[in-house]
């Protein structure tokens, strides 16, 4: 907040991009682990990781909004409004996130019938929800601590407690899955305790940074500070981003329904190359959420100029990378998926997809490259309207009607999932170069003319 070199795209971006890696890493460790209990196992967690992603977004809203104003108003130099603002951002998670755990750990039944769950998944599918989804409140404070912090410029920190958190959950996943040096083997319900433990830990360190990340030092009792005008400037900005990231998560636990429909082969095998996608997307998604925090900076210094140049800037970055990284796995895709499984059926599955990963890869980093820099400047709405529609009629309806009903099976809904990609990521470039809160926040900027004076020149009117 000292200066403004931390703003700056690679020093916003490399600490993310490690972040991520080490996220994923931890995704993809927890997968081999589960995948030699059993690949029943890997469905459950595939599914139910659906199912957590769609209840986030209820907490992400407030998240998302909080960090996108804490970035501007430290552009802006009103650091004591940003302190507010994050604070608000994490009290608000907290409620939210301790609602999510009780309805999770009491229905997780109910909840596997609404999903399509099979009678063969059921006992896996209820131990995993009940205690990884009764630990949701930790998650929803890790979201809001990590990104108010990040806003601040500081992505450094949040990095190193993901190292951190990394190394310990990898080590708790060994010793409670398999029971090694005399820990108990508790299969599935040992990575239910591993989350929940490194959470915890994480939890804690976030928050002790959070304290010292603004000018004045928050503590215990300033928990209870709230700004009516700023929490309304955070639901502005922040419900449409949430009804946004609720209609993909929610959209892509539909597909994961109509997958399931189609077998736990299947599902295993689109959980599978989840885990080798996101390898291949998360260089684009540190560079993309590295430009909404520097856009957000730059626009709340009235740098918009600067600040339109960026995104593209961020953009071809995205897209070289995450081109190069989708090429890579479609050479070597085959090898990668034979470390999680040996079973024949999901490896012709799983090879299936990995040309049309080529395809879905450039589309991502399109829309979220596009979509987080109209999220910056607080063009929310629009994104959140395409993406309704797009997601609705193309990602979820055409995969139900060509993958089920047409029995075209999961090429056809992986093909649908491509398709809305574009459309959505095309949709929102337009409306970025519109330049439309771009504009308006230069007009605002404009001085304006002293009453009886020429507005053109100031001098005295006759």
């Amino acid at each position: 907040m000292k200066t403004d070199n931390k703003f700056g795209l690679w020093a916003l971006a490399w600490p993310i991009f490690l972040e991520v890696f080490l996220q994923m890493l931890l995704g993809t460790v927890d997968t081999i682990m589960v995948s030699r209990i059993s690949d029943d196992a890997v469905a459950v967690v595939g599914l139910s990781g659906q199912l957590f992603s769609a209840l986030t977004t209820l907490f992400m809203t407030v998240a998302s909004g909080a960090g996108i104003l804490v970035a501007q108003k430290i552009g802006s130099k009103l650091a004591e409004d940003a302190r507010t603002i994050a604070i608000m951002g994490l009290t608000s998670c907290a409620v939210i996130g301790l609602a999510m755990s009780a309805i999770l750990f009491t229905f997780p039944h109910q909840l596997a019938g609404m999903l399509n769950v099979s009678d063969e998944l059921l006992p896996l599918w209820d131990t995993y929800v009940r205690y990884v989804g009764g630990g949701m409140f930790l998650g929803a404070m890790m979201a809001a601590l990590g990104t108010a912090i990040r806003n601040t410029g500081n992505t450094r920190a949040p990095m190193y407690t993901g190292i951190a958190m990394n190394i310990l959950h990898i080590f708790l996943n060994y010793v409670l899955i398999f029971g090694a040096w005399g820990f108990p083997k508790w299969g599935l319900f040992g990575v239910t305790v591993s989350d929940n433990v490194c959470r915890l830990v994480a939890v804690i360190v976030l928050f002790y940074v959070f304290m010292n990340s603004f000018e004045r030092r928050i503590g215990f009792a300033d928990l209870r500070t709230f700004s009516l005008r700023l929490y309304k400037d955070i639901l502005r900005i922040g419900w449409p981003l949430g009804v946004n990231m609720s209609g993909w998560v929610f959209s892509q636990l539909a597909i994961y329904s109509f997958i399931a429909m189609l077998g736990a082969k299947e599902l295993a095998a689109r959980t599978y190359m989840n885990s080798m996608e996101s390898f291949c997307f998360m260089l684009g998604y540190a560079v993309a959420l590295a430009i909404q925090i520097r856009i957000a900076h730059l626009f709340g210094a009235s740098k918009t100029r600067e600040a339109y140049r960026e995104s593209f800037r961020a953009l071809y970055i995205g897209l070289a990378l995450v081109t190069a990284n989708a090429l890579l796995l479609f050479l070597l895709g085959n090898y990668f998926m034979r470390v999680f499984t040996s079973d024949p059926e999901i490896l012709a599955i799983g090879k299936s997809l990995l040309a049309l990963n080529l395809l879905l890869q450039p589309a991502k980093m399109l829309n979220m490259g596009m979509n987080n820099a109209l999220s910056a400047v607080g063009d929310t709405r629009y994104p959140m309207v395409v993406a309704l529609v797009s997601m609705t009629l193309i990602a979820t309806g055409c995969s139900y009607a060509l993958g089920i009903e047409a029995g075209w099976g999961l090429v056809a809904i992986y093909s649908c999932m491509i398709t809305d990609e574009y459309v959505r990521g095309l949709l929102v470039l337009f409306r970025w170069r519109g330049q439309k809160y771009l504009r308006k926040a230069e007009k605002a900027k404009e001085p304006k003319a002293s009453p009886g004076l020429d507005a053109r020149d100031g001098a005295l009117s006759v």
